[in-house]
Order: structure tokens, then C-alpha cells, then sequence
């Protein structure tokens, strides 16, 4: 188990995430947070592939802010982080990094939702979780 506030993942940065000019094109980005944010659950042990089937749960992202600060290029190994800022009733704020050695490229923060898997509508993050995640915090 990991501690639930901070996590972090390196990541390489393949033809397939750039343009043509060889730099990530923006919206690559938000895969490489997204990947972070699931990678986050599985070290906690959470499968999300259960949580929908057992508890009727998923998550979606529901508000971004996002700067970019510098670009990634090809073959660049970048640092994301997912940074636990803020929970509540049914939501979670990460603050998202990009690293790439000591120059950060993207600085974000990312509203997730805590969904019933059946209507799409929001619920409550089951108690097990959020208090897991609150003392983690």
C-alpha cells in the first residue's frame, strides 16, 4: 500500500504521443495524467475493472485547469505526479505534474467525479475509500 497523497510515474514519450514536428501534441498530455491517476490506484490495490463490477463505481474527470510550460519531445522521459490537493463528498482534486529531470512541462489540476456505474450520475465515495484516502492525505 501506498501512501495515498503523492504518487509519481515515469513514463516515455513514443512517435505516437507527438506531432509531426516531434513534440507531444497537448492533448497526449492528459493520457500520460490519466495513466498516473490509474497507476495511483493500482499500487493502493484498487482494480478499477472491479470496483464497477462489485460496487457499481467509476470516476470521471469532471473540471481541468492546465498549464503548459515547456514541451516534451520524442523519446523524453517524463516524471508525472498525482498529487492527492483536495476530497470531498463525491469528488477528488489531484495537483498533476510533468517533469521532465528538473524542468517542469505541464502543471495541473484535475476534478475527478465518483460516478454510479449504471446511471452515470454522481455519488458519495464509498467510506472505506475516503477515509483511506483522508488519512493518507
Amino acid at each position: 500500500m501506498i501512501s495515498a497523497a503523492n504518487f509519481s510515474a515515469k513514463y516515455r514519450v513514443y512517435w505516437e504521443d507527438t506531432d509531426a514536428g516531434g513534440v507531444v501534441y497537448y492533448a497526449n498530455y492528459l493520457k500520460f495524467m490519466e495513466r498516473c491517476r490509474t497507476d495511483w490506484l493500482r499500487a493502493q490495490g484498487i482494480d478499477q475493472r472491479r470496483l464497477r463490477a462489485e460496487r457499481q463505481l467509476q470516476f470521471a474527470v469532471v473540471n481541468l485547469e492546465m498549464d503548459f510550460r515547456r514541451p516534451a519531445v520524442l523519446d523524453d522521459e517524463v516524471l508525472v505526479t498525482a498529487e492527492l490537493e483536495r476530497l470531498s463528498g463525491a469528488t477528488i482534486t489531484f495537483k498533476q505534474t510533468i517533469m521532465r529531470d528538473e524542468i517542469q512541462l505541464i502543471d495541473a489540476s484535475v476534478r475527478i467525479a465518483c460516478l454510479d456505474s449504471s446511471t452515470l450520475k454522481p455519488r458519495a465515495i464509498p467510506k472505506d475509500l475516503f477515509t483511506e484516502w483522508r488519512n493518507g492525505q
